[in-house]
């Protein structure tokens, strides 16, 4: 049963002029809160060792280091920790370093526990082709140790000239060696291992009405094909459909592309995701996929401005928190999440420029 939470401190949000509070609807026994607030474009967030929760700003081009020292649920402060970056999105943790994924290329900072402004220039390590249609760059550390890095498209749907485009790729830690892992990937905004597997996010093709094609949920293995932009997934397993525009080109890569295993409204836009394995969330969440839907911008009646959860095994797809459109308003829009060293889900809100958090407080 969902149950109507209106957000604890919901009318003080200095720094954000005429914000309206969500009328959050979650699971009952969950609570959310603000975390923190005043970002020009809070995207993707990356969790340090010790437990600061650090966040990329692409509108500001600034990573900012959010701690909470006194365990309150609260960010003590903001410290920015690095600024004057190429749009920044992805942030991830690999021995001893920041890697930061900008529009045009992976970097990394030295980083040591506690830190909370970088000592130096970033190393440059991979260059990606900067800006585009999609511009966002998403970097993951998998458990072999090699990073992916995921790189959007240039258009809605077309046959890129650059084979880093609408794909994911996999270096060596220092960018290194690099090669296609998974393409046919219009816009794999988030990316995620979790048990051996790695999964995508992906944004669908615009321009064929409001329900088709359907947004999608991937398992990505080495030299994997997705469809792009020959074809797309109606329905969740199934075999996947020629593209009106490209897809009579090449019949028989369609029928070897393979579909997504989770399938969502057209047009909502799935970017983050996190799957949980903290310790205070009810045992059926655990091992269970979030994704923020950050919302259509070319629909109708608007879809997506919530979070969902995605049974990895089943591929069923359930509104986890909703509120985020009041009618056709919007109050905030979705980007990543991630799971706080306390157990808590963090979610960014690049709408309003804050961070929610979702925490389990028990059954009334």
């Amino acid at each position: 049963m969902l149950k109507r939470m209106l957000v604890a401190g919901a009318l003080a949000f200095a720094g954000v002029a005429g914000a309206q509070t969500p009328d959050f609807k979650v699971p009952d026994g969950f609570k959310v809160t603000q975390f923190a607030e005043g970002f020009r474009q809070p995207r993707f967030m990356a969790v340090a060792p010790n437990g600061d929760v650090f966040v990329s700003d692409p509108g500001a081009g600034t990573v900012t280091v959010l701690p909470d020292q006194d365990k309150n649920g609260v960010a003590d402060g903001k410290a920015v920790f690095a600024s004057g970056l190429n749009r920044p999105h992805g942030l991830a943790f690999r021995g001893g370093f920041l890697y930061v994924a900008n529009t045009d290329g992976v970097v990394r900072f030295a980083y040591q526990n506690g830190q909370t402004k970088a000592s130096g220039a970033p190393q440059k390590l991979v260059s990606l082709p900067a800006g585009g249609g999609h511009w966002t760059r998403t970097v993951e550390f998998g458990p072999d140790g090699k990073m992916y890095v995921a790189t959007g498209s240039t258009c809605n749907v077309c046959e890129e000239g650059d084979n880093r485009r609408a794909s994911v790729w996999v270096y060596d830690a220092d960018g290194s060696n690099g090669k296609p892992y998974a393409t046919g990937l219009r816009n794999p905004v988030g990316i995620e291992w979790f048990d051996g597997t790695l999964y995508a996010t992906n944004n669908g093709r615009d321009m064929l009405g409001d329900n088709i094609p359907p947004e999608g949920f991937y398992k990505l293995r080495a030299g994997g094909f997705y469809g792009w932009p020959y074809c797309y997934t109606t329905q969740a397993g199934q075999a996947q459909v020629w593209d009106r525009d490209f897809g009579k080109k090449s019949a028989a890569t369609c029928q070897d592309a393979i579909p997504a295993f989770a399938l969502t409204t057209a047009h909502s836009a799935p970017l983050g995701l996190a799957f949980y394995d903290g310790k205070t969330f009810p045992a059926g969440y655990r091992g269970q996929m979030f994704a923020a839907l950050h919302g259509s911008w070319n629909r109708s009646t608007k879809s997506g401005y919530k979070v969902v959860t995605v049974n990895p095994e089943t591929g069923k797809v359930t509104d986890f928190l909703t509120g985020f459109l009041s009618g056709q308003r919007t109050l905030g829009r979705p980007v990543d999440l991630v799971v706080a060293q306390d157990g808590a889900l963090l979610l960014t809100d690049d709408g309003e420029g804050r961070i929610w958090r979702i925490q389990y407080v028990g059954r009334e």
